[in-house]
């Protein structure tokens, strides 16, 4: 096998991961660009390791999700990135996202018992729409009357939310302290402004209740 500096490694990773579509594994760097040559998988774990390190005060960063390797921006940078884009960002129902939390936290889980836990039944669009953007996956079936379809979720949905492993997944330890924060910052909000909920416009006040009645209708599909 030929032989190649560490030099010469690094840019060789470095530009299959920049030029790659999606995020690129060990095992696909092994098996393309770097067939044929000297690297083991220790030294190349210790090549991402340092190009991790790096780019770790970039704007850009190498980050690890579940598929592989990808360059990607900052978090802290969305809001002023966003606007290269003119397309908003998806927004996603109060239904879809208790949906797909459910199957997160509890994989493998079945239609009914999501049901059980939500208390409406689950809409058949939303299942359809998360299976078409490979978010979840039926992995098997319940050996129980009817053996319904065991619902998990995919690497494309840990690469979409930066994750590596569903370990990654934010604790309820995490949910609750975000809660307690939002409460505290509402309570202050409201003390430095005791007018505002009393002058808040009749238009907003109405959005508000439009968008959760159109939630409810989808979650009763």
């Amino acid at each position: 096998m030929a032989k190649i500096s560490d030099v010469q490694l690094k840019q060789l990773v470095e530009g299959a991961i920049f030029v790659s579509e999606q995020p690129i594994s060990t095992e696909q760097l092994q098996a393309t660009v770097l067939d044929g040559l000297a690297v083991s998988k220790s030294r190349l774990k210790e090549t991402l390791a340092e190009l991790t390190l790096d780019y770790q005060a970039r704007g850009v960063q190498l980050i690890e999700v579940a598929s592989g390797y990808r360059f990607q921006s900052m978090d802290s940078l969305s809001p002023w990135l966003s606007k290269l884009w003119q397309e908003q960002a998806p927004r996603y129902s109060r239904a879809m996202l208790e949906i797909i939390a459910l199957i997160a936290y509890r994989q493998p889980i079945t239609r009914g018992e999501i049901e059980d836990v939500r208390g409406v039944s689950v809409s058949s669009h939303i299942i359809k729409t998360l299976s078409e953007r490979d978010w979840i996956k039926v992995i098997g079936h319940k050996e129980v009357p009817g053996r319904p379809a065991l619902y998990a979720t995919t690497k494309t949905f840990l690469d979409y939310f930066s994750l590596k492993n569903l370990s990654d997944l934010p604790s309820s330890d995490d949910f609750l302290h975000d809660q307690e924060k939002d409460q505290q910052l509402n309570i202050l909000s409201s003390e430095s402004n005791p007018l505002t909920e009393d002058k808040q416009p009749q238009s907003a006040t109405s959005s508000t209740i439009e968008a959760d009645n159109a939630d409810e209708k989808e979650q009763l599909h």
